[in-house]
């Protein structure tokens, strides 16, 4: 099945101009709280690792040795 290049060009262009683009703001807004989401995280997996850490290194110091 052909498809004719024209009417496929005008159908995308058609299907681009419905699209609603965010704004510079919402731009910023949005990767602001990615960062600050991503490092709340890595705080949180830290403490968690660190809590893992120390609860194993007690264990295995009280029947280690």
């Amino acid at each position: 099945m052909a498809t004719n290049p024209v009417k496929f060009i005008n159908e995308t262009r058609a299907e681009i101009a419905k699209v609603i683009w965010p704004t510079r703001r919402e731009v910023v807004l949005t990767t602001v709280m990615v960062f600050i989401l991503a490092a709340l995280t890595a705080i949180f997996f830290s403490l968690v690792d660190w809590i893992i850490r120390s609860g194993l290194t007690g264990v295995l110091g009280y029947f280690g040795s």
